[in-house]
């Protein structure tokens, strides 16, 4: 059981306010949570909350152009954003004496960032996307297999089938007009979690948080996401694709689609994929690096997603003369065999998991994360103190059930890369 001091208060305009004060050095992290990813994109329209993690930098009402970042580092401090399928994080450390600062450029371009937006700055940084994504999906190898599995793992009208980064079609037509709407829809005070983790006093803090978030009005409330969610724990059959690419060795990639992490079952999916994958003890590296010596690499993990469901993914990358039929069959023939799995396995994972979980809690900036991300999905985030718990208390049992209902071959999504000839 961890034991993180936080609690919850609410401005009038709906914004959550996780404080959780801890003085034991001169820092603080600021954490903003929205409650919008690529889940929440209309056909036609995907890519805008990615979108938004760079247009958020652009300046806003009261802060240039270019100035966010400079600000922040000239007072010692650090900052960066993500974006992911459920939700848009915004973050910064800073020395504590500046958590003003943190709080006013948060707040200007929650409440002032349209004022500020033109369409110079929405080409400008549209361009931006598309070099990204040449840079980290056209020009990598193997840069294309988040792509490739979203499309076997979930439907066309499911909000994840499609890749957060979206399709530069989609960004190509929109128009200011359709980015002001976005925003407008899911950057409001009443769809955010504001998290502050480090050395403050917290009835000092919330009113530091209240001058500065106090006045912005709420939105409506978000729409629901669009398309379908409702679709089951289980594809229907093993879904394949086979990609002849420049890449230098064979990999294949193996996904099931599992509940989401809202439900009572996805701690044990999560410990399911660490015996598999995570780490060199784990069955598959032992298995097809060690001991068949088929493969170089193997990864494996469970996707924290909460929209109708999530997906567990692994992957070994083979050697030069590896077949790739041999490897992605012992892929499968690993998911048969976790059926069978004796408690020293289930232990280690656990163990690893509550570690990983601990290290994160150590450091303020991730701290701040896990309180927003606990907050904004279970609307509590003292729910982040009993992890450690909800991982302890899977069992043998539990794993074996768990492959047994949902890792069959009627829930398999497969993607096969393959050298091209001779590349």
């Amino acid at each position: 059981m961890l034991s993180i001091d936080s609690e919850c208060r609410t401005l009038e305009n709906g914004l959550s306010v996780v404080l959780a004060p801890d003085s034991a050095v001169p820092v603080v992290a600021v954490n903003l949570w929205y409650g919008v990813g690529s889940r929440n994109e209309m056909e036609g329209r995907t890519g805008f909350a990615h979108l938004f993690e760079h247009m958020m930098f652009q300046g806003s009402a009261h802060v240039p152009k270019g100035q966010h970042f400079e600000l922040l580092e000239s007072a010692g401090g650090s900052m960066n954003a993500t974006t992911w399928f459920d939700r848009t994080n915004y973050f910064e450390t800073l020395p504590a004496h500046q958590l003003d600062l943190a709080l006013w450029l948060e707040s200007d371009r929650m409440g002032w960032l349209l004022p500020a937006m033109n369409q110079e700055k929405l080409d400008n940084q549209r361009d931006v996307v598309r070099n990204e994504k040449r840079q980290s999906y056209d020009n990598q190898p193997y840069g294309d297999w988040q792509e490739r599995i979203q499309a076997l793992l979930f439907p066309s009208d499911h909000p994840y089938h499609h890749t957060v980064i979206g399709s530069m079609e989609d960004l190509g037509r929109a128009e200011l007009a359709d980015v002001e709407g976005f925003f407008l829809t899911y950057y409001r005070p009443n769809n955010a979690v504001l998290t502050l983790a480090g050395d403050f006093d917290p009835d000092d803090a919330f009113e530091r948080v209240k001058r500065y978030f106090g006045e912005i009005p709420p939105g409506r409330p978000p729409p629901p996401h669009p398309g379908r969610t409702d679709i089951g724990f289980v594809i229907g059959q093993t879904a394949r694709e086979r990609v002849e690419a420049e890449v230098p060795l064979p990999r294949v990639y193996l996904a099931c689609r599992i509940p989401p992490f809202t439900h009572p079952e996805f701690y044990t999916g999560d410990v399911l994929t660490s015996i598999l994958g995570d780490g060199r003890a784990s069955r598959v590296y032992r298995r097809l690096v060690r001991e068949k010596r088929i493969a170089k690499d193997v990864a494996a993990f469970a996707a924290p997603l909460i929209t109708g469901s999530s997906f567990m993914i692994m992957w070994a990358t083979g050697l030069h003369d590896t077949d790739p039929v041999e490897l992605e069959r012992a892929l499968e023939n690993e998911m048969e065999a976790i059926r069978e799995v004796e408690q020293q396995e289930v232990g280690r994972a656990v163990a690893r998991s509550e570690t990983e979980l601990l290290r994160q809690v150590e450091g303020l900036a991730s701290r701040a994360d896990l309180l927003s991300m606990h907050q904004m999905i279970f609307s509590d985030a003292n729910r982040l103190n009993g992890a450690v718990d909800l991982l302890r208390s899977v069992t043998p049992k539990d794993v074996s059930e768990f492959a047994a209902s949902k890792l069959g071959a009627d829930n398999r999504a497969i993607l096969t890369y393959v050298p091209k000839p001779g590349g």
